[in-house]
């Protein structure tokens, strides 16, 4: 079995790795699909789709988005690769039911041209701090030159890509959104297209301007090709999702404990450890509150503790709010940053696996704890003995294979009488008899002489 581990690590590695497409033959239209939150793996999967789409040569690269926001670091990190960029890139805020929200406002103002779907909407794009201390302790001073730096930012995209400026200040300063349709009226976007084959139809023979120059696009006809995030762009991405860090970080914990419980067992301890380190990458992406984390920490000392103390669970109740408490803390999501919460539903699930993982521990303890002792001077209480030397009232009892010195508490017990010991007291046993002995009577009928 051990033979087989270090094969399947090295085809995980491998799958994790490799490059996920082969090498287009002549242009074509490149698809790159991003959703979920703007984080440093969602910047470097932008970058290699562009790199990629650069080298084959591909005509246009579409970036799909569909973005509550993100960070502001990852989402500079994207616009500044778009704009840098020597293949044209549209932006289009599909399927319906998506939005471009906070940092896909940016990313979508960058673009040479920009699309959505039908059903869609854009912008809320105040930025919200998202440190340790939250929204809250930021003074209005800082919050004017954060809005002010945000606005001038993103005019200066709307000037470079001929958007809407005065909308996307908007956006900015009032957290203002619209639909497709409108944002289409306002100059926000330039295509509103049911699908990717309708987009490709409206661009073609439209004029951008790259880093590489003025070009028209010739879209008729050219075959799509995804460039999909890679299993390691994926695994990244994913860890960025506050309730994943947090689950990963729990049961992280509660493998661990499992390992120290069951030292040899090496499973929990292995997985515990890889769960733990992809809990921290992915913490690290996130505005963690230090009082949360020490919250939970405090939470899994004492229920670790009221498995060795007799605490009759009080030990318990107060990790159970620690837990709590810390798990609520952990993440700070400021208004309008909802998808830095943490699911309730992944707290709940959490605190109940490990209720039931130390209660379990919690009742064995108990048990082993009642149970007759098995080995040393005490497992010989309850035990059956016979007596060698009569007790009158001290004599000797054959027990556990060992003959020991014992009394009968005064009464006079004679020899071959099973008895059962009640105490040890030092190096002699106390016993009771458990049949009282019978002197033998003759009853055989006499027969008279002669």
């Amino acid at each position: 079995m051990s033979r087989l581990v270090a094969p399947l690590w090295l085809c995980l590695l491998v799958a994790l790795l490799a490059p996920a497409h082969a090498a287009a033959d002549g242009p074509y239209v490149a698809l790159a699909q991003l959703q979920g939150v703007i984080d440093p793996a969602a910047a470097t999967y932008v970058d290699r789709t562009l790199s990629r789409a650069e080298s084959d040569g591909a005509a246009l690269l579409v970036l799909q988005l569909d973005t509550p926001g993100g960070l502001d670091t990852s989402m500079r990190q994207i616009v500044q690769r778009i704009l840098a960029s020597s293949v044209p890139v549209v932006v289009y805020v599909a399927p319906a039911g998506a939005r471009a929200a906070s940092a896909g406002v940016y990313i979508t103002y960058s673009a040479n041209l920009a699309a959505m779907a039908p059903n869609t909407n854009i912008g809320s794009a105040t930025p919200v701090s998202i440190g340790e201390n939250g929204e809250s302790k930021m003074s209005d001073e800082m919050r004017n030159k954060v809005t002010n730096d945000a606005v001038a930012y993103i005019k200066s995209l709307a000037a470079t890509r001929d958007r809407n400026a005065t909308w996307a200040e908007d956006a900015v300063r009032q957290a203002v959104n619209v639909p497709a349709s409108e944002a289409l009226d306002l100059g926000v976007v330039n295509y509103v297209a049911a699908d990717l084959p309708d987009l490709l139809r409206q661009l073609d023979g439209a004029s951008v301007t790259t880093a590489a120059g003025p070009t028209v696009l010739h879209t008729a006809g050219l075959p799509v090709q995804r460039l999909d995030m890679q299993p390691l762009e994926r695994l990244l991405h994913a860890l960025g999702d506050p309730t994943i860090a947090y689950l990963l970080l729990s049961l992280g914990s509660l493998a661990l404990m499992i390992e120290l419980y069951n030292p040899g067992a090496v499973l929990p301890g292995v997985a515990g450890a890889i769960a733990l380190l992809l809990a921290f990458y992915g913490l690290g992406t996130l505005p963690v509150n230090l009082a949360g984390l020490l919250f939970l920490v405090l939470g899994l000392a004492l229920f670790a503790a009221d498995v060795v103390m007799p605490s009759h669970g009080i030990l318990t109740a107060g990790g159970l709010l620690a837990f709590l408490f810390g798990s609520a803390m952990l993440v700070n999501a400021p208004a309008g940053a909802s998808y830095l919460a943490i699911a309730w539903q992944a707290i709940a699930l959490v605190t109940l696996a490990f209720v039931g993982f130390f209660g379990f521990l919690l009742g064995s303890t108990v048990r082993v704890q009642r149970q007759r002792a098995l080995t040393g001077r005490d497992a010989l209480v309850g035990r059956r003995g016979e007596v060698r030397a009569p007790l009158a009232p001290d004599g000797l009892v054959f027990a556990n294979g060992e003959l020991w010195s014992a009394t009968a508490g005064g009464a006079s017990v004679p020899a071959g009488t099973p008895v059962e010991i009640t105490a040890v007291d030092g190096l002699k046993l106390r016993v009771r008899p458990l049949d009282v002995a019978v002197e033998p009577r003759d009853t055989a009928e006499r027969v008279p002489a002669g």
